[in-house]
């Protein structure tokens, strides 16, 4: 072939792809229902549109001008904590006082495709929109810390502990050891509560899948320090790359620190990132990114507990038992009978990312005393957007999610279709004030409610097992009615 008609055929698919490019971003599906109604215990499933091409909306983020803050819910105020970050994400608060945050993008060169032209033109389209939606660039890979000496509500100390990461995320610490999660990693270092930074060489814990499509590796300790849970997303929005890609993804993964050994705690999960414990019930509870390209309306981001063994659908089914035609990959017999049902619903395509429970000693107020507060990082690939906040979801006593997302911080996203900022993580502050990352604006925002008295974490609700049946009495399949479920559990009507 000669070296013009090279020239011809990549001119033609540099046009195409352009032209695709322009076509994406003035179509698309616009949502028949609001997010709120795809919000909550029990959403509106809109019936599934699907597309050849995503619906793309994604709003430009211009900055917070000069003494500029996001609208606090009534009770509470915002003022910035610490500015001038570098695209900064995961919080993490150490025990005396100290916050880390880590300032990370996708590791270089990552695509998590299949090789191939088709993997080059989704790459450079993707590379566009990562760009617009402010993600583009290196990666700075640093974990910092963040110190309020003085105790003002702002961080005037700021060091870097080390740069030599490679697109971290999740932090942890426990007892002198410090965890971290590269993309590919996790890795321990030892590390003492005040240091200035991380001296000693680290210990690798365990590999894990690397980049990919959702690169993010958050981890969470359980609440005795002994085993850690990290969070892997799928490369792929329906394992359409095939499903030996999604190997070790799509999952939460549990390490036991004792033994030295992990093991696959919970699957079918698309993109898990928030994770946290209830302390209403003791359960691991985490935030997902669901699939795309069903419409507007499809398919709500959801919170949920993760027991054990738990299976949520991925890629074949979502919501319980909706089947996702879309998907090649034969679906593993009885897969809709275990997959389970999602406890709440965030909304379409609002990107819910970092998760934290009502804690001991918060002063956020009575108004927001028993439940969990998620970051909204945003859409961008819904008409109207969505997300673009922090909210707070009430829980009642027995731990279980009620109600509508309630606004706590708002006014990201600006009327004219640019945003200010992605709010992308929360985490409490050793004075009770609740930390909010911003990372296309490089902001920690600090939100609290004035004059408002440390308040107690949620009380953990214990009940009575049943007591256990010594004789058969009448018919036995009895004991699996509805009348036998209706009287052993007041929730079910």
């Amino acid at each position: 072939m000669s070296t013009f008609r090279k020239i011809l055929i990549a001119l033609l698919v540099f046009f195409i792809v352009l032209g695709l490019l322009g076509f994406w971003l003035t179509r698309g599906d616009t949502a028949d229902l609001s997010v709120e109604a795809v919000s909550g215990t029990d959403p509106t499933l809109a019936e599934a549109e699907e597309e050849a091409f995503p619906t793309v909306q994604i709003a430009k983020p211009v900055g917070w001008a000069e003494g500029e803050v996001p609208t606090a819910a009534e009770g509470l105020e915002v003022v910035r904590f610490a500015e001038g970050l570098d695209h900064p994400r995961v919080l993490h608060r150490l025990p005396n006082g100290d916050v880390l945050v880590t300032l990370t993008r996708a590791p270089k060169g990552d695509g998590g495709g299949d090789g191939g032209i088709m993997a080059s033109i989704r790459n450079f389209v993707a590379g566009l929109l990562f760009e617009r939606a402010g993600a583009a660039g290196e990666s700075p890979n640093e974990l910092v810390l963040l110190r309020d000496a003085d105790g003002d509500g702002v961080a005037e100390i700021r060091q870097t502990l080390t740069d030599d990461l490679d697109s971290p995320s999740g932090i942890a610490w426990s007892d002198g050891t410090l965890y971290i999660a590269n993309h590919d990693a996790v890795l321990a270092f030892p590390y003492e509560l005040g240091a200035s930074t991380l001296t000693g060489d680290p210990r690798k814990l365990m590999d894990l899948p690397p980049g990919g499509g959702h690169w993010m590796r958050n981890i969470e300790l359980n609440p005795d320090g002994t085993k850690l849970y990290i969070a892997v997303g799928s490369v792929s929005n329906i394992g359409e790359q095939g499903m030996e890609v999604e190997q070790g993804r799509a999952m939460i993964w549990e390490y036991d620190l004792e033994t030295d050994t992990p093991r696959q705690f919970a699957l079918g999960l698309r993109n898990p990132n928030g994770l946290d414990w209830n302390p209403m019930s003791g359960e691991l509870w985490t935030t997902v990114n669901e699939r795309d390209m069903l419409g507007s309306d499809l398919v709500p981001d959801y919170l949920t507990n993760v027991p054990v063994g738990a299976q949520y659908g991925w890629p074949w089914v979502y919501w319980k038992d909706n089947i996702d035609t879309r998907v090649d990959a034969p679906r593993p017999a009885f897969l809709v009978e275990y997959t389970r049902r999602p406890e709440y619903a965030m909304g379409p395509h609002v990107a819910a990312l970092g998760l934290v429970f009502t804690a001991d000693g918060h002063r956020v107020g009575e108004a927001f005393s028993r439940g969990a507060f998620v970051a909204r990082h945003g859409s961008w690939n819904r008409k109207p957007p969505s997300g673009y906040d922090v909210v707070y979801v009430a829980f009642d006593e027995r731990g279980n999610p009620q109600g509508k997302p309630i606004p706590v911080l708002t006014d990201f996203l600006k009327e004219d279709g640019t945003t200010r900022g992605r709010p992308t993580w929360v985490e409490w502050a050793g004075d009770g004030s609740l930390l909010v990352s911003d990372d296309t604006a490089g902001i920690i925002w600090r939100v609290v409610a004035p004059g408002a008295e440390p308040g107690t974490a949620p009380a953990r609700f214990r009940s009575e097992s049943l007591r256990p049946q010594t004789e058969l009495r009448g018919d036995p399949r009895a004991s699996f009615g509805e009348d036998f479920a209706r009287e052993s559990n007041p929730n079910v009507n």
